[in-house]
């Protein structure tokens, strides 16, 4: 879900049409499930050979945690930071031009080839995507250590990421609880992963604990009424207000004295 707040930011700053969104974010989808095949296969080499790799990894949930409680401004900035098309990091790489033209990702101007808003789009896409892939892995390693079960899990997740974006792209807002329930989640992962030593949680209460926390933080966003703003009005002052003096009157011209022959 926080993948879906991130491409919020970013269609909006890029100013992409909706209609433009669907290419780029199936390409996204697509480079990300290649990022995702090789941190699980990493992932799960480490956890075998070194027990202790879990620890890391709970780690990372944990300041993924943390992200969503406290990083949302931050994260929101280095975006926007990002989306600044022609002082972007991309754009000391390769020429970009501000101009979308189509469902191009690339264009040629005055003979040379440029990038389009769509590549800056895509790239950021990318990129974001390996830091949350940081998280999200240990997660489903937390659960299973099975390859394909993490994969597969993965995929479904990416697959759907698209459509589930235009689903709740304009609905996130008003869901002003999910962050801190998706939080939550993820501390309870973490738990589930720092303590899989001593106490044994089975998928089928995972499932339930994260249905229930899910189920309450909708619940919560919808019915909550929302965050009062307030307003400080400047207090009137009931004082009359002083009397303007009248203009003066003006002085009675002189009578012309007509000139007398001497």
């Amino acid at each position: 879900m926080d993948n879906i707040f991130v491409f919020i930011i970013i269609f909006s700053e890029l100013h992409i049409p909706p209609e433009r969104r669907k290419r780029v974010l199936w390409f996204g989808v697509a480079g990300a499930l290649v990022f995702r095949a090789i941190l699980v296969g990493a992932g799960i080499t480490l956890i075998q050979r070194f027990h202790w790799a879990i620890y890391p990894f709970a780690g990372l949930i944990l300041f993924a945690a943390w992200r969503l409680l406290f990083g949302a401004e931050p994260e929101r900035r280095v975006v926007e930071g990002a989306c600044d098309v022609c002082n972007t990091w991309i754009a000391r790489l390769v020429r970009v031009s501000p101009v979308i033209i189509g469902d191009r990702f690339w264009r040629r101007e005055n003979g040379r080839l440029v990038a389009t808003p769509l590549l800056v789009a895509l790239v950021i896409i990318e990129t974001t995507d390996i830091v949350f892939a940081l998280d999200s892995v240990p997660a489903v390693l937390a659960v299973t250590r099975d390859p394909l079960i993490v994969y597969t899990s993965n995929v479904m997740a990416m697959m759907g990421l698209r459509s589930i974006y235009f689903v709740l792209a304009d609905s996130l807002t008003h869901l002003r609880f999910l962050r801190p329930g998706l939080a939550v989640v993820l501390l309870f992962t973490a738990g589930k992963m720092l303590t899989s030593d001593w106490i044994h949680i089975g998928p089928g209460q995972s499932i339930v604990f994260i249905a229930v926390v899910l189920v309450v933080t909708v619940a919560a966003s919808l019915w909550a009424p929302p965050p009062r703003t307030e307003v400080k009005s400047e207090a009137k002052s009931t004082a009359p207000a002083a009397p303007v003096p009248a203009p003066a009157p003006a002085a009675a011209a002189k009578p012309a004295v007509p000139d007398v022959p001497r």
